[in-house]
């Protein structure tokens, strides 16, 4: 499954961060991350709320844009050895450089001049508010991704706990990355009911929604996503992680896909989660008997669906055209 040319439209960069790598860098600047591991060096969370808390406690060393720049290069260099040929990654100014936006420069030259570097894979950034965060920091961030839209940072979306706000709390910052010509996402339907993707379709008019599993549940809201051609980015591995599925027999992946509904596949934050795309792939193979078809489909619908220029989109299903998909 290594060989298969992969696209993962949903990848946060922090999360991608390697256990090894943060203890690493921890070590360099005398920081204690009591917690934050288990016994077997993983990182260690029992539900969300906790993992959202090591998250943001391991993240925490990452304060430079020097640090970005490696990290960057770490997670472009395990995808690339994956067979991802395009990963977008999504970014937060929250976290580099505080919504500052000159700041956030420093940070995205930092990240953009690190990607530039590792080849036979190509990165763009998806900018992204974090909801428990507030609206009114949203704004902020929005405005740094409005001034820096152009040929690397393409996307905008929302992360964080569904619990707390509600999407049309954030309409203006959705409202100022269109009108900076951003693509839009949205974390819906993860621990949010079908309702959660209804919200961020109606009031945010994404075209693309990060996990929207539990769509599922409404069968009138699947069609409404095949009909509009709403793609989903789809993290198995993540979902049987943090609870939302026993097991990976259970998720909705092959429902879905029988349905219509056009799904991606990506690994979220993989360490987090004991996964990388080659083996999410393997997993889809085992228990849903996914062939090199399947496979060939999905990536293609990422194409289709990543936040690029034409140009980028060409050369991708160039490379896609010419792979074997043979198991």
């Amino acid at each position: 499954m290594r060989h298969l040319p992969k696209l993962e439209l949903h990848l946060h960069l922090e999360g991608a961060a390697p256990p090894e790598f943060v203890r690493r860098l921890a070590g360099e600047k005398k920081l204690r991350l009591d917690g934050v591991f288990g016994a077997s060096g993983a990182y260690d969370y029992n539900d969300f709320p906790g993992f959202l808390q090591v998250y943001e406690r391991a993240t925490a060393v990452l304060t430079r844009p020097e640090d970005y720049a490696r990290l960057t290069r770490e997670v472009l260099e395990r995808s690339r050895d994956e067979g991802v040929i395009y990963t977008e990654a999504f970014l937060s100014p929250d976290f580099c450089g505080g919504r500052d936006l000159e700041a956030w420069r420093d940070y995205l030259h930092a990240i953009r001049e690190a990607a530039e570097t590792v080849d036979g894979i190509a990165m763009r950034g998806v900018v992204t508010c974090i909801r428990h965060f507030g609206p009114d920091l949203a704004r902020e961030t929005a405005r740094c991704a409005a001034e820096t839209a152009g040929a690397f940072v393409t996307g905008f979306g929302i992360a964080g706990n569904e619990a707390i706000g509600k999407p049309r709390d954030f309409v203006w910052a959705f409202d100022c990355a269109r009108e900076a010509g951003l693509g839009l996402t949205a974390h819906a339907g993860e621990f949010g009911g079908p309702d959660s993707v209804r919200d961020v379709l109606d009031d945010l008019r994404v075209t693309r929604v990060g996990h929207g599993v539990r769509a599922i549940e409404d069968p009138a809201l699947v069609e409404r996503l095949a009909r509009e051609g709403v793609v989903l980015e789809v993290c198995p591995a993540s979902n049987v992680a943090l609870g939302v599925y026993a097991k990976i027999d259970a998720h909705p992946i092959e429902k879905m896909r029988g349905r219509g509904v056009a799904v991606t596949v990506s690994t979220d934050d993989p360490p987090f989660f004991h996964t990388t795309m080659t083996e999410e792939y393997e997993a889809l193979h085992r228990v849903f008997d996914w062939q090199g078809e399947h496979f060939r489909d999905i990536a293609r619908t990422a194409a289709d669906a990543a936040f690029c220029d034409a140009e980028t989109r060409a050369a991708l299903h160039k490379q896609l055209d010419t792979a074997s998909w043979t198991i």
